[in-house]
């Protein structure tokens, strides 16, 4: 392995030996970073006409670099004959430092056109550029230059290439370059680990995490758990990852934030909520702003307004505005939005930076949850006039608010602006036609997509079972099986649904099954409420009581309140009576469930049962409305609650 020098021993020997006293007063002015110093310096070497010299203009370049003037490095560097390797990485150096990724990787181009030699600190700079623009076909070709000009045996380079394939979501040359690396250190291994679940392959991470602690070369450190973490999260196994996390010695706040979004991935909004606090409570970790952001999320979700009136001011008290609410602000507005606060929804999107797409999509995701259509409308219009640029997450979430007629002038703007070659659009497209009751044009737009995904499989499908086509709905879903697209749990609930409303029993009934035993879905409560529901409304009465009896989860008030309406429906009192009574377990104080039993009686006749009932209905109702103004009075006039 070829062992490559520091900064400060690469040697200029292809330049001459400069005087020592000038060298010294660069090397004092570099250290201290000063500006001034430098272009005083600078005048000195130009005063003494050895401005020329490559060793001084290079120095020159280092030291503009340190005091962040790049004119005045750039400047040096077109007028330095022959440019060298030193002075263009100075270059890369100050723009990988910033960010500005499109600017290191012309410069590489710019290197290279001049003939000169790229070198084991220049690679990993262009690397990086490449692996953060996604500039892949790019990336490909510096890996030939790191073959070609001997640099396959540096760490740092290789490190780079294997980071660039991993973050360009090119998992196999990734590998490829891992496993033939003679050497690894543990940001090798966490390279790999993060491609691997970075593209969803999950049990390969904790593969190679298997591997990291077996070959010895190093011990795994905060970055290689947090990754971990974040593949158990993303499989749904938060409590493995809760095991991670109290195996990391010193948990950073990104240790903590992924565990937070472990939960709320999983809707443990909960736990995301108690894990935020014991973080602010511990006081080890200070939250940033994507844990802020994504704790409002967790808030919006739990309706928690007080929770979410914690984080904002905490916010603003450890963050500076201007940072907290360009990261935050959107989370925070759906969240007041989603409590009905207007108000302080329209407060927030008045500190946001109006310049921002994302500022105007939560404002108008914000009306629309709030039920205000055309104030979205018209914030769309106050958007545009801004000179904002619209985006497709814009257009989808505006199409949300549309009644047919505004439908059809989005579908109009979609077309013009050439959005209906992007899925989220014609996703919410196809639903803004299936709710409006044109399931034609719904599968019109469906038709027409290029590519479609399982949402765009679960919309439409969801779009014929609303219309009651539960014909349509099962060839659609074979259709969806030979495109390669595997139904999930929200495609059966439609499904199930569709044939609950067409009177397709036999096919629910197969189709509940199918799902169990060909797609290893285990049913959650709605996809037994369709089964019930289903048979319910075929007469199939007994069978749907039979079935709720064999359920694996508890039923709810819905699935009983469903076989108790078929019962009144189709006089079946037995069952009804069965029916009632689980209800009244359920929700004592609710009187209508008496009534319902009670009218179920009077229709079989039964007026000794009815009139029995009835009494109990009565005597329900009164004690309610007793106790509601017993407990309005002793608010009133005892001060008691």
């Amino acid at each position: 392995m070829r062992v490559w020098p520091l900064r400060s021993q690469r040697a200029f020997s292809f330049l001459p030996s400069p005087p020592t006293q000038t060298s010294i007063t660069l090397q004092a002015c570099s250290s201290s970073k000063s500006l001034t110093k430098a272009k005083q310096i600078h005048q000195q070497i130009i005063i003494n006409g050895t401005h020329r010299n490559p060793f001084f203009a290079t120095k020159l370049i280092q030291l503009y670099i340190d005091c962040d003037d790049i004119s005045s490095a750039l400047f040096l560097l077109h007028h330095l004959h022959p440019p060298n390797v030193f002075a263009f990485t100075s270059i890369l150096r100050f723009y990988s430092r910033h960010g500005q990724m499109r600017q290191c990787i012309r410069t590489y181009v710019d290197l290279r056109v001049m003939g000169v030699v790229p070198d084991g600190y220049v690679f990993p700079k262009v690397l990086k550029a490449c692996a953060q623009s996604q500039w892949f076909e790019t990336g490909v070709a510096v890996h030939k230059d790191v073959i070609t000009f001997g640099s396959e045996s540096n760490l740092q380079a290789c490190n780079a290439v294997l980071d660039m394939y991993s973050k360009c979501a090119d998992v196999q040359s990734a590998q490829k370059v891992f496993n033939e690396m003679s050497e690894r250190d543990v940001f090798s291994w966490n390279s790999m680990m993060s491609g691997y679940v970075s593209n969803g392959l999950f049990e390969e991470a904790v593969r190679l995490l298997g591997l990291m602690r077996a070959s010895g070369d190093c011990e795994p450190d905060v970055v290689t758990w947090n990754t971990m973490m974040d593949a158990y999260c993303k499989m749904g196994r938060c409590s493995e990852a809760l095991r991670v996390f109290h195996q990391i010695k010193d948990p950073n706040v990104i240790s903590w934030t992924t565990l937070i979004s472990g939960y709320a991935g999983v809707r443990r909004h909960d736990l995301a909520l108690g894990t935020f606090r014991d973080m602010v409570n511990f006081g080890m970790v200070l939250p940033d702003v994507d844990s802020l952001s994504g704790i409002l999320v967790s808030c919006r979700f739990l309706g928690s307004l007080t929770s979410g009136n914690e984080v904002h001011c905490y916010g603003v008290k450890v963050i500076s505005g201007d940072a907290f609410y360009k990261s935050a602000g959107a989370a925070l507005l759906t969240l007041y939005a989603n409590c009905g606060r207007l108000n302080d929804a329209e407060n927030v999107f008045d500190r946001m930076d109006k310049s921002d797409v994302v500022t105007w999509n939560a404002m108008i995701y914000g009306l629309i949850d709030m039920g205000l259509a055309n104030e979205a409308v018209q914030c769309f219009k106050e958007m545009q006039a801004s000179n904002v640029k619209v985006d497709q997450t814009t257009v989808s979430t505006l199409l949300l608010a549309c009644d047919l007629r505004r439908g059809k002038e989005m579908h109009a703007y979609v077309l013009k602006h050439r959005y209906n070659w992007v899925i989220p659009v014609c996703n919410a497209l196809i639903h803004t036609y299936s709710k409006c009751g044109c399931i034609a044009y719904a599968y019109s737009v469906f038709s027409t997509m290029a590519v479609r995904d399982l949402v765009s499989w679960n919309t439409i499908i969801s779009g014929f079972g609303m219309h009651g086509l539960g014909q349509t709905v099962l060839k659609l879903l074979q259709e969806m099986r030979d495109a390669g697209i595997s139904p999930d749990s929200v495609t059966f609930s439609s499904a199930l649904s569709a044939c609950s409303h067409s009177g397709l029993v036999n096919e629910g009934i197969e189709l509940f099954y199918r799902m169990i035993e060909e797609f290893s879905l285990n049913p959650a409560k709605e996809h037994f409420s369709c089964v019930v529901d289903m048979l319910a409304r075929a007469g199939r009465l007994e069978d749907a009581f039979h079935f709720i009896n064999k359920m694996p989860l508890e039923p709810d008030k819905h699935v009983w309140g469903a076989l108790l309406a078929a019962c009144q429906e189709h006089q079946n009192v037995s069952v009804g009576k069965l029916a009632a009574e689980k209800l009244i377990d359920l929700e004592p104080q609710e009187a209508g469930h008496y009534v319902t039993l009670s009218n179920i009686y009077s229709k079989a006749g039964r007026w000794n049962d009815a009139a029995r009932i009835h009494q109990k209905s009565i005597t329900k109702h009164y004690n309610v409305v007793f106790s509601c103004s017993l407990r309005k009075c002793c608010k009133e006039h005892l001060g008691v609650r």
